[in-house]
């Protein structure tokens, strides 16, 4: 079999299955057990796979058939300029979330100051080691309650060059921590409980949902959130929160309401408010 008829009998399969990327999907699990980029697909038809790999390649289109995030799969994904290993302990690194790491370096006046700062709920640690990828002189905190996901944190922390200026720990939110951070941002979980289910499958059925369960609002980890950033914001500082479509009015009220200043909102390419942007209160007073 040649790696263009084992792409497209794929990308039939895989439409077949309601998989939106079929082709895109097709090409790279070829790619991948080939061990070639995946444009050479399309310029290198004729290159044969062996019995092993066409073997490899069923196993992984089975998988994929069934609507395992490709991640999964191949058990990475690119963000930002970061390679970042993914497993079923953390949430899929999404396009998305890069507005919110371009918002917050936009407005981060000196990249190259020795910041500080923290990313709550870390997860693969997407968001944290892509400001520290940015900012060579700022050191990172990243928390979660997940054991087995701040264990993929730290492994793509060590991949990606970061791990002497990045800090994992386990924890809730803000408790135990104390100091300021000049940039805190987030990605909490935000989808209404009663709608998870009804997500894509390679959502609903493989993503942590206890990253994705925001309560019957959505809007649970948010209010547990205000206070904390509150509290723990460097005056000059700015936070950055990912929200869902169509929360930002809703966390901006609930993050002024603790005494934060709105300091913008975030789009996506689609046009789609994707972060909200807050400053400390005014009169906050530094303990560093």
């Amino acid at each position: 079999m040649t790696a263009g008829d084992a792409a497209r009998r794929l990308a039939e399969r895989f439409a077949a299955a309601g998989i939106g990327s079929a082709r895109l999907d097709a090409r790279l699990l070829v790619a991948e057990v080939l061990g070639i980029e995946a444009g050479r697909i399309l310029t290198h038809p004729e290159t044969p796979l062996d019995e092993g790999q066409q073997a490899r390649l069923e196993a992984m289109a089975a998988r994929r058939v069934a609507r395992q995030p490709m991640s999964h799969i191949l058990g990475r994904r690119g963000f930002w300029t970061l390679t970042l290993a993914v497993t079923a302990d953390t949430l899929d690194p999404r396009p998305d979330t890069e507005t919110l790491v371009e918002a917050v370096l936009a407005r981060l006046p000196d990249r190259s100051a020795p910041l500080s700062l923290l990313d709550f709920g870390t997860g693969s640690g997407c968001i944290l080691l892509a400001l520290l990828a940015e900012l060579p002189n700022a050191r990172g905190l990243g928390v979660d309650a997940s054991a087995p996901a701040l264990e993929v944190a730290i492994a793509n922390a060590a991949a990606n060059g970061l791990a002497e200026r990045a800090e994992f720990r386990l924890g809730d939110w803000g408790s135990g921590l104390d100091g300021r951070f000049d940039a805190i941002v987030s990605n909490p979980p935000y989808i209404p409980t009663q709608d998870i289910d009804g997500l894509a499958p390679e959502v609903a059925r493989f993503e942590p949902r206890r990253a994705l369960d925001g309560g019957a609002d959505g809007l649970d980890c948010y209010r547990a959130l205000a206070p904390q950033v509150a509290r723990l914001l460097a005056p000059g500082g700015i936070c950055g929160l990912e929200v869902g479509q169509g929360q930002d009015h809703d966390v901006t009220a609930l993050f002024a309401a603790a005494g934060l200043v709105p300091a913008g909102v975030g789009h996506d390419l689609a046009g789609i408010a994707r972060c909200v942007l807050f400053g400390a209160a005014a009169g906050a007073e530094s303990t560093r």
